[in-house]
């Protein structure tokens, strides 16, 4: 019996050494993106959320946002006449955990900063029907009345710094005094208006 025909005929080794061959493929695909600069470097003009923006964003995520809507524009004309530049990796390497998605219920938010005012932010939150007749998303009128725990603002700063994010001793010791008295509501549009102003207008 060849070597061949052996492994063919034993399920077990034949196992192993095809999540050998397949681990190695992966490693010869995977480990390469962690030294180009494409993949680990912020794009140029990127900046870290702010206090309020980060508080924001822990709103939209615990709210289900990303459920319906992707942070990702693929590289095709039909979505890049749509939404503006295809995502790169680089606006993406201080994001923990990202937001990608793939599901597009409502339209991809990648691009939205800036393309609406904040009254219409708040109005489209408040209750979407009011902007968009046709709309099926939810409303959260309760994100106008909840007040952000300014408590555990630093400590979210001090979590992303420990992941790469630049933060600063003065970031983090100005980041409860930043977000006290703001709703949810405000720190959500605030959130929101930054979302891929680092390479919004370049085509």
């Amino acid at each position: 019996m060849s070597k061949h025909e052996a492994i063919e005929k034993n399920i077990g080794l034949m196992g192993i050494l095809i999540i050998i061959v397949v681990s190695f493929g992966g490693l010869a695909e995977i480990v390469p993106l962690f030294f180009l600069d494409d993949t680990t470097k912020p794009v140029e003009g990127m900046k870290p959320y702010t206090a309020l923006q980060l508080e924001g964003r822990d709103v939209y995520i615990r709210e289900g946002c990303h459920t319906c809507h992707s942070q990702m524009i693929r590289p095709f004309r039909s979505e890049t006449e749509r939404y503006g530049h295809y995502s790169v990796a680089g606006e993406h390497v201080w994001e923990h955990p990202f937001l990608w998605g793939s599901k597009r219920t409502g339209p991809d938010l990648a691009r939205v900063g800036g393309r609406y005012s904040d009254e219409w932010h708040r109005v489209h939150l408040l209750n979407p029907r009011d902007v968009v007749p046709q709309s099926n998303m939810p409303a959260f009128p309760w994100l106008e009345h909840k007040i952000i725990d300014e408590k555990l603002t630093p400590k979210k700063l001090e979590a992303f710094r420990f992941m790469g994010v630049p933060y600063t001793d003065e970031d983090i010791a100005t980041a409860s005094a930043s977000v006290e008295g703001k709703t949810e509501l405000e720190a959500i549009i605030a959130y929101l208006q930054s979302l891929g102003l680092a390479l919004k207008d370049k085509r």
